[in-house]
């Protein structure tokens, strides 16, 4: 069997809530060994945080449980000596730390980067922070919904209306750790080939910056100020939300075939040859008496009627779902996006990654996670013991607080 691109390569992650756990989450689907370091006090604040409160209270929340299964947990105290001497000799075998602390915390524990990596030369240390390591912002705390204000995506989220608009999930802190983990995945390829480690500073900002890249460009190098459409493209028109006569549907009919094509399949062959729509620059100037045209032939029948049609001719359309209803389509479950995991009386479900790899041939070659998401500490042990701690010597340290 074909093992999977990271099997072999050993991650600690110090991070907590969603950025550094996610890119974290990232790094064990793709086959990494991912060692969790928490607190012993509680560990992992997403531990609590979900819409079930009595997995919250078990210190197993939803929120926690979605990007970290496949992880191991380890608990140490990183204010106490004999805690961060522990953490010295993980990282002295690791080939990844991920952290998301606030800049200069790792630097006033003893632990920072430049220590570590004389320790372990060839180590990849990734920093995930709110602003970056340096700037006028840098030590500024910073959660999703922050950035995502301070980035501008909130400016471009919604309609006229109702925008400024937060997306509705956290989008910055998903977007910083998936940044996290290509550019990890980047620096050990280096890192193998060179025998030198380096170190990542993540910016949510920047990477949310980044993904916004269309926007961005047309405020550089147009000097356009982009202003919120709501459930409209900017790029083109038709393309967007429309009412039908039962639900709502998404269609993109971002090319003058596919326009024409969608004309005829709602029976309005004649709007192509308006001069309001004849072209595709004209089909934007015009876009909200094209949707009226529009809309009022799809009220003759529902959205998951005219999806069907329009998927026939060639026409992108979806349907507008819920979330309970995004997971239950065949096309997810058919493809195994979900997975659930035994864990005790309760069951963990899980989402795998984005992507399957072609040569899949086992269960945790298609982008799932190996095992459940972890208990608070349920490897201390096990680990403890890899590294030469004897038994007597663990419950002293377990008595003295250092894990």
């Amino acid at each position: 069997m074909i093992s999977l691109p990271l099997s072999g390569i050993r991650v600690l992650d110090l991070s907590n809530v969603l950025s550094g756990p996610f890119c974290t989450y990232q790094l064990a689907l793709l086959g990494a060994d991912v060692l969790k370091i928490e607190n012993p006090d509680g560990g992992d604040l997403a531990r609590r945080l979900g819409a079930d409160p009595q997995a919250s209270a078990r210190n197993m929340g939803a929120s926690f449980v979605a990007v970290n299964a496949g992880k191991e947990s380890m608990t140490l105290n990183l204010k106490h000596e004999a805690g961060k001497d522990i953490l010295r000799r993980l990282v002295a075998d690791a080939d990844v730390l991920v952290e998301n602390f606030r800049p200069g915390v790792m630097e006033r524990l003893g632990l920072g980067a430049p220590s570590l990596l004389e320790r372990n030369p060839r180590l990849v240390y990734c920093a995930i922070s709110g602003f970056g390591n340096d700037g006028p912002l840098a030590h500024r705390p910073a959660y999703d919904q922050i950035i995502q204000g301070m980035s501008g995506a909130m400016s471009v989220t919604g309609d006229a209306d109702s925008a400024p608009l937060r997306v509705g999930y956290p989008v910055s802190d998903t977007v910083g750790g998936m940044s996290a983990a290509l550019a990890i995945c980047a620096a050990v390829l280096a890192a193998q080939r060179t025998g030198e480690g380096r170190i990542v500073d993540v910016s949510m900002l920047e990477a949310t910056l980044a993904t916004m890249g269309w926007v961005v460009s047309n405020y550089l190098n147009a000097g356009v100020r982009p202003t919120p459409m709501g459930n409209e493209n900017f790029t083109a028109a038709p393309s967007g939300t429309f009412a039908c006569g039962e639900g709502r549907l998404n269609i993109a009919a971002n090319e003058t075939r596919q326009f024409v094509a969608l004309c005829e399949t709602i029976g309005r062959p004649d709007l192509p040859q308006d001069e309001r729509f004849a072209d595709r620059n004209t089909r934007k100037l015009n876009r909200a008496e094209l949707k009226r045209e529009i809309e009022a032939a799809l009220a003759a029948d529902s959205a998951a009627n005219w999806e069907a049609r329009l998927a026939e001719v060639g026409v992108p359309a979806g349907l507008v779902l819920s979330v309970p209803d995004a997971i239950d389509q065949p096309q997810i479950a058919g493809r195994q996006f979900v997975h659930a995991f035994a864990d005790g009386e309760t069951v963990q479900r899980v989402t795998r990654a984005g992507f399957r790899f072609a040569d899949a041939k086992g269960e945790t070659q298609d982008g799932r996670p190996a095992t459940r998401a972890p208990h608070l500490s349920e490897h201390t042990q096990a680990r403890l013991e890899r590294l030469g701690f004897d038994p007597a010597t663990i419950a002293k340290l377990k008595d003295e607080g250092a894990i």
